[in-house]
């Protein structure tokens, strides 16, 4: 999916100098500052991937069906400082709040795995020291998504995808 080039994000717009190393195993997530929050984000645009809740299970499947602000290729929100006004159901997640979104993030995310008390992976730009590493890595969905404004939601289902285990 290809977007216009007044819409292109940059390719890491997170800001990851000059905070303590490895902050993430020091500090709960509920004391990081904004920066150190931000920095939490490995850039693998799963999150921004719509995804199917079984209402029985509550289990939730991640699809290709990408966010309309998805950048297929940089795999970041082209509009993430002003989102809300383009998609107003965009969750805003925070220290305060990720225990009421964890459950639909990506299984690989790094504020789901430090909410659940697990490590990061070594692809992590917070460890590898570059963002490319999750692309690198395939855990990013560089390349891999489809418009959500050409794809019908009752298509949804075929475009689920495979989280690890």
């Amino acid at each position: 999916m290809t977007r216009p080039p007044f819409l292109k994000a940059p390719s890491d717009p997170i800001e990851r100098h000059g905070l303590a190393k490895r902050f993430w195993e020091k500090k709960p997530l509920t004391s990081l500052n904004d920066k150190e929050w931000e920095a939490l984000c490995d850039g693998c645009g799963k999150c921004c991937l719509n995804k199917l809740e079984d209402e029985d299970t509550g289990e939730v499947a991640l699809t290709r069906v990408a966010c309309r602000l998805l950048d297929d290729e940089t795999c970041r929100c082209v509009q993430y400082d002003i989102r809300h006004q383009f998609v107003p159901e965009c969750i805003v997640m925070t220290p305060q709040n990720i225990h009421e979104h964890a459950y639909w993030m990506p299984q690989t995310c790094a504020y789901r795995l430090l909410w659940e008390k697990k490590p990061l992976y070594d692809w992590h730009p917070l460890i590898s020291g570059t963002p490319d590493t999750v692309h690198d890595a395939g855990v990013s969905v560089q390349h891999q998504t489809v418009s959500e404004f050409e794809t019908p939601l009752e298509q949804w289902e075929d475009f689920i995808i495979e989280e690890p285990s």
